[in-house]
């Protein structure tokens, strides 16, 4: 009942999206309609964290599946689960342009750690993670891994929100890819 009602929320939160949004064809990993650039977009100065990349990504493993970074009860995995909610863009090395950040922030390209920073804000929306943080080069290491494994036009039939009938999310009653 509790992740019902936290779903109900986010979804009221949201009703203001347009109906060509993602949101609006039943994608909550979709996220808010707009953001401000400078909550994602790094501050001047900004010197990421260093450390082990190993370490890092193994910890970022963990902080992928933390639906505790969220305020609405996902986690990255949430829209990512098997390379789902990546687009063919993912595979391109960083910076590049993303259609999220640009559609939403007016970001016209992004570095990996930004776009970690949309996902926490809109996605999720929670606060962005602090900049040069051990929990933001975590999650950026352990994507950086991801991506090596992406593969472009491998990944629909594995998106936790497509309509598609591989859909995993389907037979969930809390389904938050379910279309309302």
């Amino acid at each position: 009942m509790k992740n019902l009602s936290i779903m109900l929320l986010f979804s009221a939160a949201l009703g203001g999206l347009s109906v060509g949004s993602a949101f609006a064809a039943g994608n909550p990993c979709a996220g808010k309609t707009e953001i401000d650039a400078k909550s994602i977009v790094r501050p001047q100065g900004y010197k990421p964290y260093a450390g082990d990349h190993k370490e890092l990504a193994k910890a970022g493993e963990k902080l992928w599946n933390d639906t505790k970074l969220s305020t609405n009860g996902f986690s990255c995995n949430t829209c990512h689960q098997n390379h789902g909610a990546f687009q063919e863009s993912f595979a391109k090395p960083f910076p590049h342009q993303v259609a999220m950040a640009r559609d939403k922030a007016g970001v016209k390209t992004v570095h990996l750690d930004e776009m970690i920073q949309a996902c926490m804000v809109m996605p999720m929306a929670a606060k962005p993670l602090p900049w040069g943080s051990r929990e933001l080069a975590a999650l950026t290491a352990y994507t950086q891994d991801v991506q090596k494994t992406f593969k472009p036009g491998a990944r629909a039939s594995a998106n936790p929100c497509s309509a598609k009938p591989a859909n995993p999310c389907a037979a969930k009653p809390a389904n938050p890819c379910a279309k309302k």
